[in-house]
């Protein structure tokens, strides 16, 4: 009988949640559902000195304006909770201490200074089999002086043992058979001094007790991965092991690495999914929410990166990734993260989304800059006249404030030079040839025809009616504006613009 598909996203609440991460949890979301399978979401804060609060409520809140709903998680419940580590902080002394008995981790009594003194002694020192004699730990000592350090509370630490001269392999799905050779791999600490497990020992645990049937993570665990199929092995669930995919890196747009928030900073961009406030600093890290991204667009860029269906196709909605979404499909190399690209994808979804969906996200665009709109109705023709000019939800301020507001200021120095009595007389004159209900050819045709009869070059007429609509050089077509706008108006605009021209 085939094992039901239970996948998990696990992240720890140290901070913002960096779009590598939300990429981590997309694809564990995709699989889950092609395969009708079940979404965890499991938060991992046992690293207590980095925890930082209200991060854990940033994640929920990141992934649900991505789309992406857990079917357990703490604030859901489920079958297997508490789905928090540090609530199952009395579970995993057992798994530590049966390790110990069986021969396959050891006390390691060593101090932080002592430690300190052998990095310094010994350039890139690892704890392992090269070390581990020559440390205080209770493969070096009695069992009568671990027994006495034991009772009297010394601090210390539990270790994995790794093997000498073994080979750990295992099928990645992505990048096929891997292998590790266990003499460079140092005996990573298993349980803390405050009883607190590491990521190594919590993460199989937590992973056996919710039947987790597959795993996708991201590359830099990789090295990891040895640990955690020999603890697998030792723990005796060998069996019960889940399958691994090692998602590739999202690398630095200028060159090779992980891509980072420092490389964000560096180069204009967001890197994290929404705003992020350090609550101990106050300093403010910029999402791709807030700058105005549509969470469509964001899940669809992070997907293509590292993936694709075969085919030309780039716009996917969340509905199409799970159908077509396949594991084989995955690259094994890292993919450079380009904003420009980015900034493409959000700007074709805000083209072929529907004005009455954008309607609620552009109002509130408006409202942030105390920008007073009219009713729904004509907002939305509004946005359908000015969507294809977007690159981002923010973009329909600038674009679009205008229609709500007759310019304050004019672009006087694009008129002025060349504005002559002729031309005020030819605006004067096209005023009554305005009329609601007419549509914006038939307008043009009118300016074309009038035009002509004032010895006038229709084009050396059009700037000056576009600065006196939107006071610039930009927007769609003036025409399109004026019937938008409404013929009372477009007249007053006109009139307005013509005591600044002159």
């Amino acid at each position: 009988m085939e094992k039901k598909v239970r996948v998990r996203f696990a992240p720890s609440p140290t901070g913002g949640l960096h779009l590598g991460g939300v990429r981590t949890a997309l694809f564990n979301y995709l699989f889950a559902k092609k395969h009708n399978g079940t979404f965890v979401l499991r938060v991992e804060d046992t690293d207590q000195t980095r925890f930082v609060a209200g991060a854990e409520e940033y994640i929920v809140s990141c992934l649900a304006w991505c789309g992406i709903h857990p079917d357990e998680s703490p604030q859901l419940g489920g079958e297997f909770e508490p789905y928090r580590q540090s609530e199952r902080k009395s579970t995993y002394k057992q798994y530590a201490d049966q390790l110990i008995a069986d021969g396959f981790a050891y006390y390691a009594f060593d101090t932080p200074e002592e430690l300190d003194a052998k990095r310094k002694e010994i350039p890139n020192f690892l704890y392992g089999l090269a070390s581990r004699m020559s440390m205080r730990n209770s493969l070096t000592l009695s069992e009568e002086e671990v027994d006495a350090l034991l009772k009297n509370n010394t601090p210390h630490v539990v270790r994995i043992k790794m093997p000498a001269d073994e080979q750990v392999s295992f099928v990645d799905m992505i990048r096929g058979l891997v292998t590790f050779e266990t003499n460079l791999v140092d005996d990573k600490v298993l349980l803390k001094a405050d009883g607190m497990p590491t990521y190594h020992l919590a993460v199989v645990a937590d992973d056996r007790a919710m039947q987790i049937s597959h795993i996708f993570r991201g590359e830099e665990w990789l090295p990891s991965a040895p640990v955690h199929i020999l603890l697998w092995k030792y723990l005796g669930w060998e069996d019960e092991m889940p399958n691994w995919a090692h998602l590739p890196l999202i690398l630095k747009p200028d060159g090779n690495g992980k891509l980072s928030k420092r490389d964000g900073d560096r180069l204009g961009f967001p890197v994290y999914a929404q705003n992020w406030t350090d609550p101990k600093t106050g300093d403010m890290t910029k999402g791709f929410k807030e700058l105005g991204f549509m969470p469509e667009a964001f899940v669809n860029l992070l997907t293509m990166l590292g993936w694709n269906d075969g085919t030309d196709q780039e716009l996917f909605s969340l509905p199409e990734l799970i159908e077509k979404f396949s594991v084989e499909r995955i690259s094994k190399a890292g993919a450079k993260f380009d904003f420009e690209k980015a900034k493409w994808y959000n700007h074709e979804w805000i083209k072929k989304t529907d004005a009455v969906d954008l309607l609620n996200t552009v109002k509130q665009e408006f409202a942030a800059k105390n920008i007073d709109l009219a009713d729904d109705n004509f907002t939305m023709k509004v946005i359908s006249l000015i969507k294809d000019r977007c690159n981002l939800l923010t973009d329909f301020v600038a674009q679009g404030a205008y229609f709500f507001n007759a310019p304050a200021e004019y672009d006087l120095p694009a008129v002025k030079s060349k504005w002559t009595e002729e031309k005020a007389a030819f605006f004067n004159a096209y005023i009554p040839m305005l009329e609601d209900g007419v549509p914006a050819l038939e307008l043009e045709e009118r300016f074309k025809i009038l035009a002509t009869e004032h010895n006038l070059k229709p084009g050396e007429l059009m700037l000056p009616f576009r600065i006196m609509m939107v006071g610039g050089k930009f927007g769609p077509g003036v025409f399109d504006i004026a019937v938008t706008l409404g013929a009372d108006n477009t007249k007053n605009r006109i009139l307005a613009a013509l005591i600044a021209f002159a």
